[in-house]
């Protein structure tokens, strides 16, 4: 399957659907595609030589991805009744869902697999990083652009390890036959596929269970299987000494062999320390040195959209971050205020999902009050029809703050061109990134 010529991507522009769509382009097969809109990363995709086009249009499908001897692949979010989608089942093409084409890849090499609800990009990004930076060759597939190297791919089918996220949305995870996996967190979340929290832990564990070798396992999941990660010395893992010194977190790394002592890291929050542990403990079971992790992680700058600066000014702040589930929201409230202490914090949140806004309405709220000011999104539905009463409004109406609004996006773009705020966050994982540009511009005039 996996050696067709001709690669059709249906939903291209997707994280993980462009990571696999670099991964042909540089084993030589000829890669186009479809999405919604010419995001950045659409753009950088076709500066690379991959066709892409923004209409549902059968028409402007190359007329070689039309052949037999093309494979087509596509992603859970594009809906049952997309044309092109629907062209290809008529005409008997193989299609097949992103998930099981990277579980394929996956078998050529020894795979080390970073799953969970929370924590999952980073946490993979910084262990391919590592390796990268010790210039040990390893294929990634990463759910994140890494600012290191600006992609969310490298590799080639030789490398001996295989870095990849592992997602749980539509049990998509199950797919890969590790070697090694961390699991970050368990929390309920795709509420609208596995339908309550203690199915989605059972996919969990079901995922643990296929790992061949090596489990690693937060320390704040019910998970009872493998080795624990992180704070406290009762884990195999864990960081110690952690403290904030200008802005930055230092930390020892204690494992069962040792300690790597006043860690450095760029990446700010506590959370991102435990991310740094779990790298840093599969990084040192699979061949790295403590010399090679300490410098390592030291020199990891991040994952575009994961607390990511755009404007750090004296008397400015702008971070964008994904985070798009109440406890991320939360992590990164703690981080923004152990960081500044003293700023007054503007929140812009963009609801994503109609079924995780209803799953988790009062939660949402409770982490957003924590913001002095919040200014939502209309609601970013993806591949959800409306369920009624669930919008940005019913999750206004429960925000516990006295400076709160809606506002369409030309209104925040005018309301900050004229008005600086001390610092300004961009929230959510809908289109929400369409606004970074124009709203950094509005802040720097």
């Amino acid at each position: 399957m996996l050696d067709r010529p001709n690669i059709y991507l249906i939903g291209i522009g997707g994280i993980g659907m462009s990571a696999l769509a670099r991964y042909f382009q540089q084993s030589g097969r000829k890669v186009a595609g479809y999405d919604r809109y010419r995001s950045p990363l659409c753009e950088d995709l076709e500066a690379e030589g991959m066709k892409i086009h923004y209409e549902d249009d059968v028409k402007q499908i190359p007329s070689r991805f039309k052949a037999e001897d093309s494979l087509v692949i596509y992603t859970p979010a594009i809906p049952e009744d997309h044309s092109e989608l629907n062209f290809f089942q008529k005409e008997g093409f193989e299609i097949v869902k992103r998930a099981r084409v990277l579980g394929l890849i996956a078998q050529k090499h020894r795979c080390l697999a970073v799953a969970g609800t929370h924590g999952k990009t980073t946490t993979s990004s910084i262990l391919a990083h590592l390796y990268r930076h010790a210039e040990v060759e390893i294929s990634a597939f990463l759910g994140g652009i890494s600012t290191n190297y600006q992609s969310n791919f490298w590799g080639h089918d030789d490398t001996d390890l295989l870095v990849a996220e592992a997602d749980e949305y539509d049990r998509s995870f199950l797919n890969l036959k590790p070697t090694a996996a961390v699991i970050t967190s368990t929390d309920a979340d795709h509420l609208d596929i596995y339908g309550e929290a203690q199915s989605l832990e059972d996919t969990f564990r079901e995922f643990a269970e296929s790992v061949s070798d090596f489990v690693l396992v937060n320390e704040s999941t019910n998970l009872n299987l493998g080795l624990k990660y992180g704070f406290g010395n009762q884990n195999s893992y864990y960081a110690d000494q952690v403290q904030v010194r200008e802005h930055q977190y230092h930390f020892d790394f204690v494992h069962p062999q040792g300690r790597i002592s006043d860690i450095s890291m760029l990446l700010p929050g506590r959370h991102n320390v435990e991310n740094a542990v779990a790298a840093a403990a599969l990084a040192l079971k699979y061949g790295l040195s403590e010399a090679q992790i300490k410098a390592g992680l030291e020199s990891f700058k991040g994952v575009k959209r994961r607390f990511e600066y755009h404007i750090q000014k004296e008397d400015l702040v702008y971070i964008d971050d994904y985070a798009h589930h109440p406890r991320e929201i939360a992590a990164l409230q703690n981080s923004v205020r152990e960081l500044y202490p003293k700023r007054k914090i503007t929140a812009i949140f963009q609801p994503h999902l109609y079924s995780r806004t209803r799953d988790f309405l009062n939660d949402f709220a409770e982490s957003l009050s924590a913001f002095d000011e919040v200014i939502l999104l209309e609601l970013y539905p993806a591949r959800e029809r409306p369920i009624a009463g669930i919008n940005s409004k019913a999750l206004l109406d429960l925000i516990q703050s006295e400076t709160k609004s809606l506002m369409a996006r030309q209104e925040i773009l005018s309301r900050f061109s004229e008005e600086k705020p001390e610092l300004i966050l961009t929230i959510g994982a809908g289109d929400i990134d369409q606004l970074i540009r124009p709203l950094k511009l509005a802040l720097l005039k």
